[in-house]
């Protein structure tokens, strides 16, 4: 017997509770925001971070690549300019350069990928490859951590200035930015989740799409504190 879908708004409590696997309880990022980092373990962490955020408007790409419906992709391109910027917005790919500067890194060595780990990789590498083969509406769903986002850039500006005040304060400008980016994509994202994964088995799926990209998060900080450690 097929069991019954979820409502709605049991859907999306379902959705919810897969926060509990965010990458903001991995003792790495709870290092980083209680103050307990060192200059070099939030150096490597903003030099790979960097890798993530370069292939952002590429994974965004490609679900446009692979959507047949014109209304969403007039919504989802949004997401490749706040990135790659566009007119007098220079995008977060710079503010994430700024940020690289103001923890006392050059661009270039940032833009090089010398300090890349291959765990990093591997991982960002599997999401963006994710995107291009899945359905697009399984893609959109993966997306869905930005469900969690708000939250831990509101950590990162309440406790990093307290923390590292040798940090020049303007590089912190990515998190502001993201605060409510990721609330008006995520309202999108979540809409479209919640319409098209109808059936009990599509709700399935669209936890497992979800538990990926949150392993995804969850592995690059595992290879961070392999390299950098992680100080009690």
């Amino acid at each position: 017997m097929t069991a019954p879908a979820w409502t709605r708004e049991e859907f999306e409590e379902r959705l919810r509770e897969r926060g509990r696997a965010y990458h903001i309880h991995h003792p790495f990022n709870v290092m980083l925001n209680t103050g307990k980092a060192t200059r070099e373990q939030i150096q490597g962490w903003v030099a790979n971070r960097f890798y993530y955020q370069i292939n952002i408007p590429i994974k965004d790409a490609a679900i446009l690549a692979n959507c047949d419906d014109r209304d969403v992709r007039r919504h989802w391109v949004q997401r490749i300019l706040d990135h790659d910027g566009h007119g007098e917005d220079p995008g977060g790919i710079d503010a994430w350069l700024r940020l690289s500067e103001a923890v006392g890194l050059a661009r270039a060595q940032v833009e090089s990928l010398d300090e890349l780990l291959p765990g990093v990789r591997f991982a960002v590498d599997a999401y963006v490859n994710f995107a291009r083969r899945a359905p697009w509406p399984e893609a959109v769903c993966a997306s869905l951590t930005e469900l969690f986002a708000p939250e831990i850039h509101r950590q990162r500006l309440a406790t990093w200035p307290q923390h590292y005040p040798w940090i020049d304060a303007a590089g912190l400008r990515y998190f502001q930015s993201r605060v409510s980016l990721a609330r008006r994509d995520v309202e999108f994202g979540l809409a479209l989740t919640l319409e098209r994964f109808g059936s009990h088995a599509a709700q399935q799926r669209a936890l497992e799409v979800l538990q990926f990209k949150l392993d995804v998060l969850w592995q690059m900080n595992d290879a961070m504190a392999m390299a950098y450690g992680v100080t009690a």
